[in-house]
This record gives structure tokens, C-alpha cells and sequence, in this order.
């Protein structure tokens, strides 16, 4: 008999839900509003707060910078904009700070073709100071740098074959094989 009613406990333990399950599924109940939900660059901007009053607050802030430019999952983005917050972050004040934050919450596609002078940019970003200044230093590496027979004019993609060169002579005429 004690048997029978230590098995039935185990089994109303196992089909009730304990207090701490019930709690989380509650949380987790999905809730209907009628507001719509905040995009990201609205979370972005709500969540950075910009508290540049003590060292530490200071320092934070710069380090979230930093990483948030190197670690965008897009290789160029990451070592142009990597490098040139790397190097001006910590010389800039809170009107500079927010310039950069506008511009790490763009996307990563657009922000290149703007960058690159593939496609014109918005006109409020043209007069965003630190857009400008990452713009002018990638120009400037692509005048320096790259020879201008392998640069596409402005206002078109650069997307073309890595073999491009090759074409006509002893590769393939179709296709990146």
C-alpha cells in the first residue's frame, strides 16, 4: 500500500507543474499589444546611454564602441571602422560620440556602398561628422592604395570576378572557376 502511494506521488509530481515552472511559463506567455515593437536602431539608442561623467563610465563606454565596430560580421567594416574608432574614440566628446553611434547603427551593406562611394548616402548622414571623417580616410587609402583601372566609377558596385584579369587569356571566359 505505501508502495502504491509513494508511485501515484511521483506520478501527480510529474504531471503537476512545480510553482517555479508555472512562474516561468507566465513570463513567457506571449502578450498582444497594440503599440508596434521598437526598431533596433530605437533599441540601440535606448539602451546606450551616454554617461561620460567618471572614468569607468567613460571607459565602458569606449570599450562597447570599439567592440561594436570591430565585431560587425562584415570583414571591410570591421577593419575600417575598427581601426579609425580605434584610433579617434578616445580623443572625442558626447556630440562626437552620438555621431558615432548613428553611424554604428547603420547597416552594414548600405554603410559600405555609402562609404565606398558606391551609392550616394542620405543627406543627414552627409553631415554627420564622424561619417565624414571615415569617409575621407577611405578615400584617401583608395587613392593611395588601389590603382584606378581596378576601382569601378562612382555610383557603381564593385562586385566583379576575382579573375577578371584573366578573361581573354588563358582562364575562363565565364564564371569565377
Amino acid at each position: 500500500m505505501a508502495a502504491a502511494l509513494l508511485r501515484r506521488a511521483l506520478h501527480l509530481r510529474r504531471v503537476l507543474p512545480s510553482p517555479a515552472v508555472t512562474a516561468a511559463a507566465q513570463r513567457l506567455a506571449p502578450t498582444f499589444s497594440t503599440t508596434p515593437a521598437p526598431t533596433t536602431s530605437q533599441q540601440n539608442a535606448a539602451t546606450t546611454t551616454i554617461d561620460l561623467s567618471s572614468d569607468e563610465s567613460r571607459r565602458r563606454l569606449l570599450n562597447r564602441l570599439v567592440y561594436r565596430s570591430k565585431q560587425r560580421g562584415f570583414l571591410e567594416l570591421d577593419l575600417v571602422l575598427g581601426t579609425w574608432v580605434e584610433q579617434h574614440v578616445h580623443g572625442m566628446d558626447e556630440a562626437n560620440v552620438r555621431a558615432l553611434l548613428q553611424v554604428l547603427d547603420l547597416e552594414n551593406p548600405d554603410l559600405w556602398k555609402w562609404l565606398t562611394s558606391q551609392e550616394q548616402p542620405p543627406e543627414d548622414l552627409n553631415s554627420n561628422p564622424v561619417f565624414a571623417a571615415i569617409k575621407s580616410k577611405v578615400t584617401d587609402n583608395l587613392t593611395k592604395h588601389a590603382s584606378p583601372e581596378t576601382r569601378s566609377t562612382p555610383g557603381q558596385p564593385w562586385v566583379r570576378g576575382w579573375d577578371d584579369i584573366k578573361k581573354g587569356k588563358d582562364g575562363p571566359k565565364y564564371g569565377n572557376q
